[in-house]
């Protein structure tokens, strides 16, 4: 069996997250600063170890006073959590091309398993000869579950910030 190791493509790749604002429209956000691996046997995406790091500091959601609040102790407290990971513990096939990858994600000090749907696009060459392949990943959490609790009480009843993120992404690996 012959060990691949795959290396996330940066410039074709985006981390994100939804999550509501004010009960009824969605605010996005992503990283900027992003690492992660793929190690697999013999390219089978089952037999996969996936490795993935966010620098917290590069959430960026377009508008700088909402990012430093995020970055606060408020939220995501980056000068005492400067990373988020995440570790997978198993992938499991639903059907062709499609996946359900668990794994440990650890945001502040708190390590939560979650299972993320998955679509997998199988390996190809890109013109100038890199194997790659491509990730579209997404999954809900509860914000709260993670130490993320603080909010705002509304006028008209509700919050500020909801509890459940979407969890967004679209990533291109490429061969190393």
């Amino acid at each position: 069996m012959a060990k691949s190791t795959w290396a996330i493509d940066p410039t074709h790749s985006e981390i994100g997250f939804k999550v509501k604002h004010m009960m009824f429209t969605n605010v996005s956000g992503k990283f900027n600063a992003v690492e992660a691996t793929i190690e697999n046997e013999d390219d089978k995406f089952e037999t996969s170890k996936i490795n993935f790091s966010a620098e917290v500091h590069s959430v960026d959601t377009n508008n700088q006073d909402r990012d430093n609040h995020l970055k606060s102790g408020d939220f995501f407290d980056v000068e005492k959590f400067p990373k988020l990971s995440f570790v997978s513990t198993g992938i499991h096939k639903v059907n062709d091309g499609e996946y359900k990858i668990s794994g440990d994600l650890t945001i502040k000090d708190v390590t939560k398993n979650v299972t993320l749907a998955t679509e997998y696009s199988g390996a190809m060459k890109d013109p100038w000869g890199n194997t790659k392949v491509g990730l579209s990943i997404n999954g809900n959490i509860n914000r709260k579950d993670f130490g993320l609790t603080w909010n705002s009480a509304l006028e008209t009843g509700g919050v500020l910030v909801g509890e459940d993120v979407k969890l967004v992404a679209e990533i291109q690996f490429v061969k190393q």
